[in-house]
């Protein structure tokens, strides 16, 4: 299947052919049809892996901690390795799309073949042909609604949880600061609640949309009647709350909205900015109540909402991550949100590094909303991928897994040793292709019985989390293969002696 991908290390961007994501106890797999680039985020994304090592330490300085927290534990040299792998690698870009489902696991047995759904969750909900997306991250689309708005999903949901933490009323008056494609559906969303919205941006196109679709009024950010226009609009009140959807290193807009927030008023970030917070003369004397937005909602960041499928209480948490997803497409579905005038461009995935080129600037273009578009007819559901042909050893190996410890230590000792590398097989498809390129592989799966199957197989490694160990052992040696696993026999017991 045909996926964007881009490599960390080098910066390039591409589409390549990678094996299709395996589907596991909680997964749905999907088939794309649509999906929506978020041009703030991936901006930011592509502009780091295109940096060099110093920019990147500059730009990701929690990366930079966590490089120097192992230091401590493993020391210099393990680092280095573990750094180089992590550098040397292929990122998966999308976290919103739209298909349809092609099998289901989840366990509520809410999703069944041929539904249409829309899914969010980066490294899941991936600009490639075919996804699997954890049961929590996928909802079912209304009749109503197309597969080309549902891929806004992601970003609606982003935008809900802004107004959600804003606890925003009926005639409130409410400033939005950036009206990208985050701020604009923001807009919209606040004036669905009844609210009377002024909009902020330094775009002169950005702000002439929302004029006519999104807010009841919008200005540019250097406009001179700025601050006399926000104090007529708010009859010299100042704005109940100001949400902050702009993505910027200047800290010009937690600057702004402090000056233009009433007396104990909010302001809400939900965009990427600086939080140095004045003291005076605002947020001080005014008592303002700053409040973070988190993505798509509670449940973000948990591992056992998004991975294990554990939903929270509906009387105890109302809105949930998918339950915000839910709510935007009834939202869209019964007309209050118009996703038209945000969706600028619609590009096939094969042409997917045009869209790149527009986002990065380096086609100039207007743009708000860039989707990418799959086809519905062609063979996508190949797990193996043929990557090279080079001569087998008498000792010729398949691995299963290629984590950062295969990575690390197994496969670069087994390769000098002499003996032959044939396959690989990851659960996500990406990590195959990037191991299997890296490592001179034959092939790149992910699918278990493509190596167990391959009579030309001798010798499987297995490099899965130790609690898969026992199945796959099992597994290999009924199809008569000899398992060198006595390493990860030893971690598995030091682990139990812990």
């Amino acid at each position: 299947m045909k996926q964007v991908i881009q490599n960390f290390k080098t910066g390039e961007l591409y589409v390549d052919d990678v094996p299709l994501p395996s589907l596991s106890e909680g997964m749905v797999l999907i088939e794309n049809r649509f999906s929506l680039i978020s041009a703030g985020t991936e901006r930011g994304t592509v502009k780091v892996a295109q940096a060099n090592l110093l920019n990147k330490a500059r730009q990701r300085p929690d990366l930079v901690a966590q490089v120097i927290q192992n230091i401590k534990r493993e020391g210099l040299k393990a680092t280095i390795s573990k750094v180089r792998a992590k550098l040397d690698s292929l990122k998966a870009l999308g976290y919103s799309t739209s298909g349809v489902v092609i099998t289901s696991m989840d366990t509520n047995g809410l999703f069944k073949t041929g539904d249409r759904v829309a899914c969010a969750g980066v490294d899941y909900a991936s600009h490639a042909e075919i996804v699997a997306v954890p049961q929590n991250l996928v909802v079912k689309i209304p009749d109503e609604v197309s597969f080309a708005d549902a891929s806004f999903t992601t970003l609606g949901a982003i935008a809900m949880q802004g107004v959600r933490q804003a606890e925003v009323r009926i005639g409130e008056k409410v400033c939005v600061i950036g009206l990208g494609l985050l701020g604009q559906i923001t807009c919209q969303l606040l004036r669905a609640n009844g609210c009377q919205v002024f909009g902020i941006d330094l775009s002169e196109s950005f702000v002439s949309i929302a004029n006519e679709y999104s807010a009841d009024k919008a200005l540019l950010r250097n406009d001179p009647n700025l601050v006399n226009a926000c104090e007529n609009f708010t009859k010299g009140h100042g704005f109940d709350t100001v949400i902050i959807t702009a993505a910027t290193p200047s800290n010009d807009p937690i600057e702004l909205a402090g000056e233009l927030a009433m007396k104990k008023g909010k302001v809400v970030v939900v965009g990427v900015v600086p939080m140095n917070i004045p003291r005076d003369p605002h947020y001080y004397r005014k008592e303002i109540d700053i409040r973070m937005s988190c993505s798509y909602g509670p449940g973000r960041y948990d591992v056992n909402y998004e991975e294990n499928g554990q939903d929270y209480p509906y009387a105890y948490v109302r809105w949930t991550e998918q339950r915000n997803m839910e709510s935007f497409l009834d939202l869209i579905a019964r007309k209050y949100i118009n996703l038209q005038p945000l969706t600028t461009h619609v590009i096939d995935i094969a042409d997917a590094e045009k869209a790149y080129d527009i986002i990065l600037g380096k086609v100039k273009e207007h743009h708000i909303g860039i989707l990418l578009k799959y086809s519905e007819n062609e063979t996508k559901t190949r797990s193996l991928i043929k990557i090279s042909g080079k001569p087998l050893s008498a000792i010729n190996t398949g691995f299963i897994g290629a984590g950062s410890f295969a990575q690390s230590y197994l496969i670069p000792n087994v390769k000098s040793s002499g003996a032959s590398l044939d396959a690989v097989v990851t659960s996500r498809g990406i990590t195959a292709k990037n191991v299997g390129d890296k490592f001179g592989f034959n092939f790149c799966s992910s699918d278990v019985k493509d190596i167990l199957t391959n009579d030309k197989i001798n010798t499987v490694f297995i490099a899965t989390p130790h609690s898969s160990h026992a199945s796959l052992v099992i597994e290999a040696l009924t199809a008569k293969r000899t398992c060198s696993w006595k390493s990860h026999l030893r971690l598995i017991l030091q682990s139990w002696q812990r």
